[in-house]
């Protein structure tokens, strides 16, 4: 069946340079190195690449592989077992939804990339425009209960002061001026109209880099998934030269061995894998989608995973060598300055580059790598929903303006639903959904995506199919044999086990939002936690019941590890072994041919079809071709 060739990476280093964009990102800099502290400092990584070699690593090639050999994205590829199909509307859920608080936070980083540019630091002293009664800078006394007595009435002459009630400028500035942060959920507030234009312009570059999908992302990434990098080696540079830099260092890195003692420490560790490693949520399958069937994935998934982890562990130095430096300007301890989430990213270390000299320009460079990753992760991340939709729905890629208006419609879509994050309890809102997407999902996901694909469809059959792709080569063939010594045990026992193991933790570890902060998240925002939460898991197994009741349970059973007739390799030049007969013997064809100047529709079997068609083939007929009038008026 003749059909546009699907669109490949314009290289090997374009695909490697996506996947590192993607997985790292934001929670790089502020997620692992909180985690780190809170886990053990050093400790946390006995866990950590534990946790990357028995989950990260195998379902990362997992899906890499999955999505190279069939060709297709989250949703389109479940034809493997139709059954399953709702893991793929879980997957595009999942990262919809990181997609629209993602970008919130890459607003944010634009904001304070302008205001860095000033003279001063806009955060570096109160100021009374937006700063509160309890704001204390360096040119005040802390213990003083009234250092605004001339400049703020309303702060003179007060009795309830206490030192513990201080406040950074850098706090205040982000929750006071940035985000004007209400008290909790469940009051709104204004919407900040800075922000509000700052996420306008965040989404107006995803959809300007993702116009052409991947023909114009896998340009940009050489320029956001590696001047990150510069960026971050400079401040380290700088981060390590400042006085008391080595006490944040030797704070990070020493060991709390009596913390590996704690389950909680190996579920966070396993569930930043996943974050970090973007795995689960669809975006993998659909980036290896549109690689070169005989591209070597294997080595791919080794190397990617572990630049992200080495990514992660390299920017703990660049935090904690400056929150060092700040701690002992400040006369305090290192774990008094440390920050989780984006208070480590927009209060925390804004607060130790405002006491640097030449503040503006390490401000301005933190935040422009701040944004890089940012985007780098977010375009992969938008492109996955896109990817599943576009190969899902052929109405929607019938010609490139239908593609650009839907991608368009997306990116609107997008921005709209993202604003509720932009008023004064916005950040409570992104912090809930955040919460929400990086636990349970993903793991849920995971756990029914292995047993799917090794278990239903089957491990075998699967390694064949690997093989397929990769015994080009007498090299790469042996190392990837090889590599099934460590794969096999890992996805029929060790990573489905880990999974549930970590699945059932964190179900008894679970604490309502409201327990933990009951001024800030009301009773409600608990129910719309599990609201977020289950929605993508809920979509498994609602899929399955209404495909069980319309197929009915003995042929669901039958099916279960019988793939649809279209699933395999992409074009027909690499449907061989068992994948060769398909076409030919046993579906009929859709050959579309003018005359009159109309498209008309011939039915023939897989020979004629070789003998109409001299392009590369694969499993659908040309979508701008593709005519559903003509198509009923010559039904057999």
């Amino acid at each position: 069946m003749a059909e546009e060739k699907r669109v490949n990476w314009g290289s090997q280093i374009e695909f490697i340079l996506t996947l590192v964009g993607f997985a790292v990102g934001l929670g790089n800099v502020w997620r692992f190195p909180y985690l780190c502290y809170k886990n053990g400092g050093g400790a946390f990584l006995v866990p950590y690449f534990i946790s990357l070699f028995v989950m990260g690593i195998p379902l990362f090639y997992l899906e890499l592989a999955f999505g190279q050999f069939a060709s297709l994205g989250p949703l389109k590829i479940w034809i493997i077992n139709p059954a399953m199909k709702g893991l793929g509307y879980a997957m595009v859920i999942v990262s919809a939804l990181i997609a629209i608080y993602y970008n919130v936070i890459i607003a944010v980083a634009i904001y304070y990339f302008f205001a860095s540019m000033t003279s001063e630091l806009p955060w570096s002293l109160c100021n009374i425009d937006w700063a509160s009664c309890n704001c204390r800078d360096s040119t005040m006394n802390k213990t003083d209960p009234d250092p605004w007595n001339f400049s703020r009435p309303e702060c003179a002459g007060r009795t309830d002061y206490n030192v513990s009630d201080a406040k950074s400028p850098s706090d205040e500035y982000f929750n006071r001026k940035v985000l004007q942060l209400t008290s909790g959920l469940g009051e709104t507030g204004g919407m900040s109209w800075q922000l509000s234009l700052c996420l306008l312009a965040c989404w107006t570059v995803v959809f300007l880099v993702l116009t052409k999908g991947v023909k114009s992302l896998g340009k940009v990434v050489y320029v956001m998934a590696t001047f990150p990098y510069i960026l971050l080696t400079a401040m380290l540079i700088r981060g390590v030269t400042l006085p008391n830099a080595s006490t944040g260092i030797h704070f990070y890195l020493t060991p709390n061995v009596s913390k590996l003692a704690e389950a909680e420490v190996w579920s966070d560790a396993a569930v930043q894998i996943f974050f970090s490693l973007s795995a689960c949520s669809g975006g993998l399958i659909a980036m290896a989608s549109y690689n070169g069937f005989n591209n070597n994935v294997l080595r791919d998934a080794f190397l990617v995973p572990i630049i992200n982890c080495g990514t992660s562990f390299y920017a703990g130095f660049v935090i904690f060598s400056t929150l060092g430096f700040m701690a002992g300007k400040n006369g305090v301890e290192v774990k008094d300055v440390v920050a989780k989430g984006p208070g480590l990213a927009f209060v925390a270390y804004p607060e130790a580059l405002s006491q640097m000299p030449v503040a503006p320009l390490w401000a301005i460079l933190f935040f422009l790598m701040m944004m890089m990753l940012g985007f780098s992760s977010s375009f992969s991340i938008v492109e996955t929903v896109l990817t599943g939709l576009l190969d899902e729905f052929p109405i929607l890629r019938r010609s490139k303006k239908n593609t650009i208006l839907f991608r368009l419609a997306a990116c609107v879509s997008g921005f709209l639903l993202g604003l509720p994050m932009v008023t004064g309890c916005g950040f409570y809102l992104l912090d809930l959904v955040d919460n929400a997407c990086s636990g349970f999902p993903l793991l849920f996901v995971g756990l029914f995506e292995t047993i799917a694909i090794i278990f239903i469809y089957g491990y075998t059959k699967f390694r064949k199919d690997i093989e397929m792709m990769l015994g080009y080569s007498s090299v790469i063939k042996t190392f990837t044999s090889i590599s099934f010594y460590f794969f096999a045990p890992m996805w029929c026992l060790v990573t489905p086990l880990c999974l549930l193991a970590v699945i059932i933790f964190r179900g008894i570890q679970y604490q309502t939002l409201h327990f933990e902060s009951p001024t800030v998240y009301p009773e409600w925002a608990d129910a719309l936690w599990w609201l977020v939460t289950l929605f993508p898991i809920l979509s498994i197994f609602v899929w399955f019941l209404v495909y069980l009741c319309y197929k009915g349970c003995c042929n669901v059973l039958v099916q279960a590890n019988s793939p649809d007739e279209s699933w395999g390799p992409g074009l027909e030049e690499n449907r061989t072994g068992r994948y060769a007969t398909k076409n030919s013997d046993q579906t009929l064809n859709v050959i579309p041919s003018l005359t009159d100047g109309k498209v008309n529709y011939g039915y023939t079997n897989g020979e004629v079809e070789a003998i109409v068609t001299t392009e590369k083939t694969s499993r659908h007929p040309p979508i701008s071709a593709y005519t559903p009038e003509t198509q009923d008026d010559n039904k057999l």
